[in-house]
Order: C-alpha cells, then structure tokens, then sequence
C-alpha cells in the first residue's frame, strides 16, 4: 500500500510539473472556466490550453462537463487550492532565506 501511494503522489506532482498547468489551476481555483476563458486569461493558444486540460483530466486533477458547445472545467478536488497555497508560502519561504543569505553576504 505504501508504493501504492508514493506511486501516486510521483504520478500526481508530474502533473502538476508544468507552469501553464499551475497557471490553469490558480484559475480554476477562482471558479470554473471554458476553454477561452482560460486562453484568454493566459494569453495562450488554445491548443496549449488544451494539451495542458487533457494532462490535468487524465489525472483526475480536473473535470470538464458539457455546456452547450462548450466544456466547462473545474477542479475537481477544492484541495488543489489549499496545495497550491501552500506551494506559495514553501516559495515565500525560500526567497525569505535567500534574502537573509545575500543580506549576511554583503555584510562581509
């Protein structure tokens, strides 16, 4: 059971390995969006969108539903927002000791 998991949590963060697919999750963290809408909101072709929403949807990270001619994405776990914070703060974090390390080397 333990492989299991670590076997998912690999397969999971791949996903997550891409910045447009990052971009397209802090999106969708503040409510659900089309295709164009994400195109849009990025400024990217809707090609790459697209790409990046299969890889998010064949990982179960995202959920498309039918509206109309157009499918609307959302997150499927409300738990990605709490991820992708927490990533922020791990970021905060690390630009804060970077900043204390130039600090004390200018200081010498």
């Amino acid at each position: 059971m333990n492989l299991e998991m670590q076997r998912f949590k690999a397969e999971f963060f791949k996903a997550l390995a891409h910045p447009l697919r990052i971009r397209i999750l802090e999106l969708l963290s503040e409510g659900d969006k089309n295709v164009n809408e994400l195109q849009s909101l990025i400024g990217s072709e809707g090609s790459a969108v697209s790409q990046q929403l299969t890889v998010l949807r064949s990982k179960n990270i995202v959920s498309g539903t039918k509206d109309g001619n157009k499918v609307v994405y959302s997150l499927k776990d409300p738990m990605i927002i709490e991820l992708l914070a927490v990533a922020r703060h791990i970021f905060n974090n690390h630009l804060v000791d970077t900043i204390t390390m130039l600090d004390k080397f200018n200081d010498d």
